[in-house]
């Protein structure tokens, strides 16, 4: 199996395993626009984009030279993750039952909603281990620079491709008004999860 094909496969079945970014995309997607939803993939994009760059450039050797700094990644990413929890619980709270309307709780720009999903991606503990770990492992002194570039130019993409899906399945007009329904629950469920993830980066101790 080459090496484009195993880590494509790879990255396929991290994309798969829901965390912060998906259940951020999702949620955009119900909740807002589906142009939002593409701004907010967008911004994860652009996040997978430094964590790729920064693996090729040899980020598990930082990472292993420096604790500390993957400490102080792991707990500002986890402080970022229970903040956008807290306010995504407060906008279900003050939300009523049953609306006709979107959740407040995303009321942003477009540029913001890009923002919020590179800052959500940046601080998502999956991919910081992901990518200074599994994808670097790959990345051994036997790979050439045009296979090591390929490589992050394939992973953009296929991160691209994978969000932009899942915008798209959720903006359907049938997951929306089921979100309309539902929206004080999905957006507390939404707000939990945020918080229960960035608790268990806040307090998590490396064994």
């Amino acid at each position: 199996m080459s090496l484009f094909l195993t880590i494509a496969i790879v990255h396929l079945l991290a994309l798969l395993s829901p965390g912060p970014d998906f259940f951020f995309v999702s949620q955009t997607a119900v909740s807002r626009t589906r142009r939002q939803a593409v701004f907010g993939v967008v911004g994860i994009t652009l996040g997978v984009v430094v964590w790729s760059a920064l693996a090729v450039a040899g980020l598990q050797l930082l990472l292993q030279r420096l604790a500390w700094l993957e400490r102080l990644i792991m707990v500002a990413g986890g402080l970022y993750l229970i903040w956008m929890g807290l306010k995504m619980l407060r906008g279900a709270w003050r939300a009523p039952a049953v609306t006709g309307e979107p959740s407040a709780v995303l009321q942003q720009s477009d540029w913001a909603t890009l923002r919020a999903g590179l800052l959500t991606n940046l601080s998502n503990p999956k991919v910081v281990v992901y990518f200074g770990s599994v994808f670097s492992a790959f990345l051994g002194n036997g790979v050439d620079t045009a296979t090591r570039w390929g490589l992050w130019g394939m992973v953009i993409a296929e991160t691209l491709l994978w969000f932009l899906l899942v915008a798209g399945v959720f903006a359907l007009p049938v997951m929306r008004r089921g979100y309309l329904r539902l929206s004080r629950w999905i957006d507390g469920l939404a707000g939990a999860i945020f918080v229960l993830f960035g608790l268990h980066l806040v307090f998590a101790r490396k064994g």
